[in-house]
């Protein structure tokens, strides 16, 4: 196994929030100008309910992933820690710090350019946190991260 890490800060991943723009606007605007088209249209169609319901989802789910990405929602991580024990250490942007104890699993995805982090704390409650590649300050801190958690793996 690497040598653990031992404290890793974040940062705003404003390369990823551009990606999840390009994604997330036109989504919202096909899905809400089909919306509007189908309920101020000659016919007026029970879909129009759905297009606007998804238009709204995916809003608020898009805002709430580039916030996390830009570190500005109060639990969103702005450190990692792991240790020998096994242990991870998240530490939030509201001062609060989140220790995974038991239960602890990495996940990554298939391009190599973010990775998940699950595990219960020590009062049993499960945490999961997604960690993108952006948000590290070097090539190297992200891949000494990856080494260490693989050992966490499914």
């Amino acid at each position: 196994m690497a040598r653990p890490v031992e404290k890793v800060i974040l940062q705003p991943d404003k390369r990823g929030v551009v990606w999840d723009l390009v994604l997330y606007i036109p989504t919202v605007s096909i899905l809400a100008f089909y919306g509007l088209t189908l309920w101020y249209g000659e016919k007026y169609m029970p879909v129009a309910y759905l297009l606007w319901f998804m238009a709204c989802f995916f809003t608020i789910a898009g805002a709430k992933r580039i916030m996390g990405r830009l570190l500005l929602l109060a639990q969103t991580p702005v450190a990692i820690a792991v240790d020998k024990k096994r242990k991870a250490s998240i530490y939030l942007k509201n001062n609060k710090t989140i220790s995974l104890m038991s239960d602890l699993r990495y996940f990554k995805d298939h391009a190599g350019k973010s990775f998940g982090l699950t595990g219960q704390d020590a009062s049993g409650k499960q945490w999961q946190f997604v960690f993108h590649k952006g948000q590290f300050a070097s090539e190297s801190d992200f891949s000494q991260l990856v080494r260490v958690l693989e050992a966490f793996g499914r």
